[in-house]
């Protein structure tokens, strides 16, 4: 049996790895995320790491670079990137990775991988009323983009951190045998990030604070897609819980 637990309140897509995102109606939901998800990322190319990619942790202004397609081109990839200068630029062009890395300071690379650029897993989910939790504990107005999902919940229980209790479980978007679906992996573990506002990159130390306060550092989950189809906003979100699975197993 499938329990209703909220519906899809927002989707939000991110072209380039930690610049700003795109809020949807309406997105495809494949194998490896969203079509179009963090497909880009700027490589530090100083870096020889495992995970040589500039993230908004080294950098917070990346947060204030705007990726956008032009009018009539196809795909899910943009074509520019507008600088936190105005200045518009070609998304593999010299001029922007030479503005990245002056803010940077080291020289950093455009890349495009396919499958995509992804902390933990290619589907991130929270619910509003875990963000709307953790920002009155801090002292400041309920910001989701602060927590860079892809699927933001509107809960019929109004219970913040609930989505601790999804996992194991599966979610599926929509009504039917066909509706896209993940499997809850785990819980989103949360870093200095979420300090960040999205409109300045500022830091307000008190948010990350607030999480681990409230919920030992976790906020919202990660997933692995196992249904592919569209999401979109308004759809009914089904849980099948870890513990049915087992008594069924």
């Amino acid at each position: 049996m499938l329990i209703e637990i909220g519906h899809v309140e927002a989707i939000f897509r991110y072209p380039v790895k930690s610049m700003g995102g795109e809020r949807l109606e309406v997105a495809k939901m494949g194998w490896h995320g969203l079509d179009g998800d963090r497909r880009l990322a700027f490589r530090r190319m100083d870096d020889r790491s495992g995970f040589p990619w500039l993230t908004a942790s080294q950098l917070p202004d990346l947060l204030l670079f705007a990726p956008h397609r032009e009018d009539g081109a196809e795909g899910d990839f943009p074509t520019h990137i507008r600088t936190p200068d105005s200045e518009v630029t070609t998304v593999f062009g010299e001029d922007l990775a030479a503005e990245v890395g002056r803010r940077y300071g080291a020289p950093v690379q455009m890349m495009r991988l396919n499958h995509g650029i992804f902390d933990e897993a290619s589907i991130s989910v929270i619910a509003f009323d875990t963000v709307r939790e953790i920002e009155r504990l801090a002292g400041r107005s309920p910001d989701v983009r602060r927590f860079r999902p892809n699927v933001v919940v509107r809960l019929l229980r109004s219970v913040p951190f609930q989505e601790d209790e999804w996992l194991g479980g599966v979610l599926s978007f929509g009504e039917g045998d066909d509706a896209p679906a993940i499997t809850v992996t785990m819980r989103d573990v949360r870093c200095s990030m979420v300090n960040l506002d999205p409109d300045s990159a500022s830091p307000a130390p008190e948010v990350l604070k607030a999480v681990v306060r409230a919920n030992q550092n976790n906020a919202g989950i990660y997933g692995a897609v196992t249904r592919i189809g569209q999401l979109a906003v308004g759809q009914t979100i089904l849980l099948r819980a870890v513990t049915e699975k087992r008594e069924r197993g």
